[in-house]
């Protein structure tokens, strides 16, 4: 006997034609969404989730400091949470992106928002200190090739350190090395229990929160400030400063700061928070072994030709 199908009739909710289109998408990692909003429903919208993702951070960071005896395990909330506090830097980008400019960005930010080389890159970049937008390109760059040279002549091939670290913690995997030795790679951590405040991506995060940043208002003041200066090449520090220095006397001017707001924040803001990436790419780059082999002859002959013989 042959299973009746359901018809959509009047008053019946659209997935059904949605569902027969095979394009039914019910559940998690639907933050594409933010692609077809509006401006003024995309700040909402985003000023609703900060400050659940900065409690998820701050709660993930808070359990791993009980973890005195499971330094494994301590790293790795240590890690969730810090790609949890990169995830509100990257909605903060879309933010700070120019409205001419976001129609094409935010599709890619948004992948970024899922995407675990991404946001360990978001999460590092609050502690460089780029002199303009191209530079902070080429950081950015160094940072997502899939393979690199390591040691004083190049004589290692190592996978990219970002996604490497971040696997290595969490899972018992099969690993080989280039000079055919394969094993098993056993999940290890860092006591770093006490030796560390949070995460420089949480602090930050958490700075922007209490500068009144997450309100609505907040972020309408990020967009249009941001909004008045694209940072594509040669944009600078300077322009990031200047720009942050009119948002903090707006956010005061408009009293948005909240109760817990202190000098320390604003200097924070100052000092960590980074131009803006959305001109960015943040995929990992395939690299041949020919490259490799190119740049690590390269490092030995520079290291021959410094020496005296």
């Amino acid at each position: 006997m042959q299973a009746s199908v359901p018809r959509r009739g009047r008053g019946e909710p659209s997935f059904w034609k949605e569902a027969s289109l095979g394009k039914l998408e019910i559940g998690l990692h639907q933050a594409k969404l933010l692609c077809g909003m509006p401006f003024a429903d995309r700040l909402d919208f985003i000023a609703e989730g900060l400050p659940l993702i900065l409690g998820s951070a701050q709660g993930l960071w808070a359990a791993s400091r009980k973890l005195q005896d499971c330094p494994r395990e301590a790293n790795i909330l240590e890690g969730h949470a810090e790609e949890e506090a990169a995830k509100i830097l990257i909605l903060l980008d879309i933010v700070r992106c120019p409205r001419k400019s976001i129609g094409s960005r935010v599709g890619p930010m948004v992948r970024w928002f899922y995407d675990h080389l991404a946001r360990l890159i978001y999460a590092n970049a609050v502690s460089w200190k780029p002199v303009d937008v191209d530079q902070l390109r080429d950081y950015v760059d160094s940072h997502r090739q899939a393979h690199f040279v390591e040691g004083e002549y190049g004589e290692f091939i190592l996978p990219n350190w970002e996604i490497y670290s971040r696997e290595s913690r969490l899972y018992v995997d099969v690993e080989a090395q280039e000079d055919g030795v394969r094993g098993w790679s056993v999940p290890r951590g860092l006591a770093t229990q006490g030796m560390f405040g949070s995460a420089p991506a949480l602090r930050t995060a958490e700075a922007l929160s209490a500068l009144g940043i997450f309100a609505p208002a907040g972020l309408l003041a990020v967009a249009e400030i941001w909004g008045q200066l694209e940072f594509v090449d040669r944009q600078c520090f300077d322009d990031c400063r200047r720009l942050t220095r009119t948002l903090l006397e707006r956010l005061d001017r408009e009293k948005l700061f909240t109760d817990i707001a202190e000098e320390k924040h604003a200097h924070l803001l100052f000092d960590a928070w980074q131009m803006p990436m959305y001109n960015l790419e943040f995929g990992l780059v395939p690299v041949s072994l020919e490259e490799l082999q190119a740049e690590r002859d390269s490092r030995y002959y520079a290291e021959i030709a410094g020496h005296d013989f």
